[in-house]
């Protein structure tokens, strides 16, 4: 419903702005054929805006051709307001950018051939064309395109955002079940030593003399049902166990578990307290902290001193894991997943404690973990905190390559403005310097040479100023040329020499005055 309203709106939209063109068009008051040609123009660019806007974008940016024929006169209106407005829908609808540069490039090459065959004045007129072309179909059809950009960009952003929301969370997931593993092949361990031990007990008990044959009986019974919960407890944790999730030791200590990573050449100022001990599942924790700062250090931060802080109070312990600025850069091909610490902030929330991790001073990296004695699981957050900090990032991005497109819109038609303009002066400059005809020279001149004697001394090209002297007109039947006096570009030229010629034979020299218009 809503797709169908919005394609009547466009197509009212269109129809209005046919209209609108068309009526400017009839204003200008042009000849049949301008008539004709102009109202083919704005039909056959409003036609097919939709369905092949390069088509509508040309068919709008000939008609700055329409310059060349108006130079001397009044531009008119119509092809301009045509330029702007398809130029800016088919920026919007255009999915790439080369086509239409290279159609504007043509456009503009084919102009000047254009201005040398229509009018005297050689590239001025092409200069005024180059610029209507730039700034009323180029420049349009950048906005158009900043337009389309930003919508697309702002798409994407939020679908890479969406994409990142999803994948972490799968990784998230993934962590979270590999801890509860790591998690589960500990109480397997520590769980299934005890019941190992409470079996033994029972059979020692069930052999042992001075027992009656009832107390014997429950005895065995004891030892089987030990045994059975063993065989049970095996099977259960070994459905939770991945594979790839390796475990550690039960009796490895922080204090081994640091030792082994300095005797592996890494640098460490530890400092453990160990006035007492935790509780298992919040010693396994300050264990796999520890084991999880020391690896991240190894891998991303090799040859990087490394302090190892274990601080316990009556009421939690605190670890850190802090790592200096590596003297070398991280391992090559090494790429943080965030697993580990993902798996490190499940295992820190299911004893109730907090986790950061996060740069530090000095271009260091820090692992901090609060564990309360007797904490409770918390809410699980640290998913979520990843991925709004990577779908921010995402949209960073984006809006940046937004910014991007519309500086290039603001400048790049100026700038190619400027090189069209330096283009134009330097031919204005080598025409001038080519057509003018010294007052030495001038005088030299005799009534009655001919064209070829005077050769050597007549520049190769005329002067764009061909004024018309009332007082003194050119002698009837005569051709003219006309000349500049000499002196220096940025001088106000005020005359121009006039030679009239006869059957090839100079019959009139005259230095005519300009008048401009105010």
């Amino acid at each position: 419903m809503w797709k169908a309203l919005w394609r009547r709106r466009v197509v009212v939209l269109e129809v209005a702005i046919w209209l609108f063109l068309c009526g400017m068009v009839f204003e200008e008051h042009p000849g049949v054929l301008t008539l004709v040609l102009g109202l083919l123009s704005v039909t056959v660019s409003v036609a097919t805006a939709r369905w092949s806007p390069l088509v509508s974008l040309v068919a709008a940016a000939v008609t700055s051709v329409d310059t060349l024929f108006n130079f001397a006169d009044r531009v008119p209106a119509w092809p301009i307001g045509l330029m702007v407005v398809m130029c800016c829908f088919a920026g919007r609808r255009m999915p790439r950018a080369r086509e239409a540069l290279i159609a504007f490039a043509a456009i503009g090459l084919a102009g000047v051939p254009v201005s040398f065959a229509v009018n005297d004045t050689e590239m001025a007129d092409w200069g005024a064309m180059a610029a209507v072309l730039l700034f009323a179909g180029l420049l349009p059809w950048q906005v158009g395109r900043y337009l389309r950009l930003r919508e697309d960009l702002v798409r994407t952003g939020w679908q890479r955002a969406e994409d990142l929301e999803n994948q972490q969370r799968i990784v998230a997931d993934q962590a979270r079940l590999r801890e509860r593993a790591r998690i589960a092949s500990d109480m397997h361990d520590s769980l299934g030593h005890e019941l190992a031990l409470i079996a033994v007990r029972a059979a020692a008990l069930e052999v042992a003399g001075g027992l009656g044959e009832s107390q014997q009986r429950e005895a065995a019974e004891l030892r089987k049902s030990a045994a059975v919960a063993t065989d049970r407890l095996r099977q259960i944790i070994g459905v939770l166990r991945e594979e790839q999730a390796p475990t550690e030791p039960v009796d490895d200590s922080v204090l081994e578990v640091v030792e082994r990573a300095r005797r592996s050449g890494m640098l460490i100022d530890s400092e453990v307290d160990e006035s007492r001990s935790d509780p298992d599942m919040v010693g396994r924790a300050v264990h796999r902290v520890v084991q999880e700062g020391l690896t991240n250090a190894a891998k991303h931060a090799p040859g990087a001193a490394v302090t190892v802080r274990v601080r316990r109070s009556e009421d939690e312990t605190t670890v850190l894991v802090r790592n200096a600025k590596p003297p070398t850069g991280p391992m090559p091909g090494v790429v943080s997943g965030k697993q580990g610490l993902l798996g490190l902030a499940e295992r820190v929330r299911l004893v109730g404690g907090t986790l950061r991790a996060e740069p530090c001073e000095s271009d260091g990296f820090e692992v901090l973990a609060t564990l309360p004695l007797d904490g409770s699981p918390s809410e699980s957050d640290s998913a979520s905190s990843v991925t709004r900090s990577e779908s921010a990032r995402a949209h960073q991005a984006a809006r940046r390559q937004v910014r991007r497109s519309l500086i290039a819109a603001i400048v790049v038609p100026p700038a190619i403005m400027c090189c069209l303009l330096g283009i134009v002066g330097l031919v204005f400059l080598v025409n001038y310097n080519k057509s003018q005809l010294g007052r030495d020279d001038f005088a030299g001149l005799r009534i009655g040479e001919t064209r070829q004697e005077m050769s050597p001394v007549l520049p190769r090209r005329q002067t764009d100023f061909h004024p018309a002297d009332p007082l003194h007109p050119p002698p009837p039947g005569s051709d003219c040329e006309y000349y500049g006096v000499g002196g220096s570009v940025f001088d106000l030229q005020r005359e121009v020499h006039r030679l009239c010629f006869a059957d090839g034979r100079l019959v009139a020299k005259d230095v005519v005055k300009i008048v401009r218009k105010d």
